[in-house]
């Protein structure tokens, strides 16, 4: 997520009142989580496990809950918690603001656009030319939709992610500040859910066809031509590549990749990163013709045993 203009690494530490270590004066172009953090951007880290990770990154600034050794050319937030401090920047620098019309005076919609009875609008949505919106769909604040989209009815784009820290009073949520982008040439059916990137996007690109009760998870990035069908349940930051073809009831870990041309057969959990170009099925995964193979078997030995 960048910030509406840069700032100091002074100006930042005081909107925190926290210690900082580095070039007062240092800029800060944005917050974002260490999976797509770039140069000027906040990362934060608050256990010892992810240290090194966090002060390797391409983050300029660290926001730590210990004053460590910083990195050449980086600086340190010192936080006595940094996910309450990462939320505190969030809500500074992205407020919710409730709206007060169904079709937000700020939301951009291109020429040829349908825009059906009962859909919600929230500010500073753009959906781009001969896309149709069918009723009872909802788009949160900041989605981007692209020319020729369709999105069926009871569809929800920009929902939060589910993000939380479990502390011992219940769980806290990570306050989500990211959008949903999708790309020209999707269609979306009925009763989906797309919840939107913590700081970053959630991404589908052009071509991809979903079917109706999908669920996709925050910060997710959903490549070309893809196909999903029914009651799929894709986690967060997950990585589909073009051309995969996802049958109904898969499940997804998070943060996995799933490799260009791949098929994943239904009600697959996709428990780990698999390779494109090949078909997949079962709990845990293995290749599909595997897979069966190893049913067989399984198949003729009971039987073998219940004849001995």
């Amino acid at each position: 997520m960048n910030f509406k203009r840069i700032h100091t690494l002074i100006e930042i530490a005081q909107i925190l009142n926290c210690e900082f270590v580095g070039d007062a004066s240092s800029s800060v172009k944005g917050m974002n989580e260490i999976h797509v953090v770039e140069k000027g951007d906040i990362v934060f880290v608050d256990h010892p496990k992810y240290y090194k990770k966090a002060l390797e990154s391409a983050a300029t600034t660290i926001l730590i809950n210990k004053r460590v050794d910083c990195p050449e050319g980086k600086s340190l937030l010192i936080s006595d918690d940094p996910f309450r401090d990462f939320n505190k920047l969030t809500i500074n620098f992205n407020p919710f603001i409730a709206s007060k019309k169904s079709i937000s005076e700020t939301a951009v919609i291109g020429l040829g656009a349908i825009i059906q009875p009962n859909v919600f609008i929230g500010s500073n949505v753009k959906i781009g030319k001969n896309s149709v919106i069918h009723p009872n769909v909802t788009i949160y604040d900041n989605t981007v939709i692209g020319n020729n989209v369709t999105i069926h009815a009871n569809t929800v784009l920009g929902a939060d992610a589910f993000y939380y820290k479990n502390r011992p009073e219940g769980y806290d949520k990570l306050i989500s500040g990211g959008r949903v982008v999708l790309e020209d040439n999707i269609d979306l059916g009925a009763s989906c859910t797309i919840d939107r990137g913590v700081t970053g996007d959630t991404i589908i690109k052009e071509g991809t066809k979903i079917d109706n009760q999908v669920h996709i998870g925050h910060d997710t990035v959903i490549g070309k031509k893809c196909l999903i069908a029914s009651q799929t349940g894709i986690a967060g930051c997950v990585i589909i590549e073009d051309e995969v073809t996802i049958w109904g009831q898969v499940g997804t870990n998070s943060g996995i990749t799933i490799g260009k041309g791949a098929i994943i057969l239904g009600q697959t959990g996709v428990t780990k990163s698999v390779a494109g170009g090949k078909s997949y099925f079962g709990t845990p995964i293995s290749e599909s013709r595997e897979k069966l193979k190893e049913m067989a078997e399984i198949k003729r030995f009971l039987k073998d045993r219940k004849n001995s």
